[in-house]
């Protein structure tokens, strides 16, 4: 596995919201650091993680490779997608610690913009480690 090869599969499991394809990129005991202080590890947890995209709907994910090595590579990451469930948004406000969206009850759930960079490490075929940086703010209007 390249660093491209591990996007394009990031973009499918995102895409599909799908964490067996999410799993599928990471070792058994593979790593994948969500933020700098939070860590997923192994198949159990990975997949568990990746459940919350299930919330997410019209998924459209984006990447450019800013640097590539036979053992691991960078890429910068845009995605976009519609909030698909009250719960998404309060997960999505708790961990921005903030609540910056006003929002009264019935008013319509946003479209979040996601830009991140991601810094993956890779052996015998497989992601070992990956660790993303990024920050999300609602689609403007």
């Amino acid at each position: 596995m390249n660093i491209e090869q591990f996007m394009q599969g990031y973009k499918a499991a995102w895409e599909q919201r799908d964490e067996s394809l999410f799993c599928a990129l990471f070792a058994a005991d593979g790593e994948y650091h969500n933020t700098p202080f939070a860590v997923q590890r192994g198949h159990a947890q990975l997949a568990a993680y990746w459940q919350r995209v299930r919330l997410q709907e019209e998924v459209e994910v984006r990447y450019d490779i800013l640097a590539a090595t036979p053992a691991g590579g960078i890429a910068h990451w845009h995605v976009t997608y519609q909030v698909a469930s009250e719960e998404l948004f309060q997960i999505w406000a708790t961990s921005t610690g903030t609540s910056l969206v006003a929002r009264k009850p019935g008013d319509p759930l946003p479209r979040m913009v996601l830009d991140g960079v991601l810094k993956a490490e890779f052996a015998d075929g497989l992601c070992t480690r990956a660790d993303i940086w990024w920050h999300s703010v609602p689609m403007p209007g």
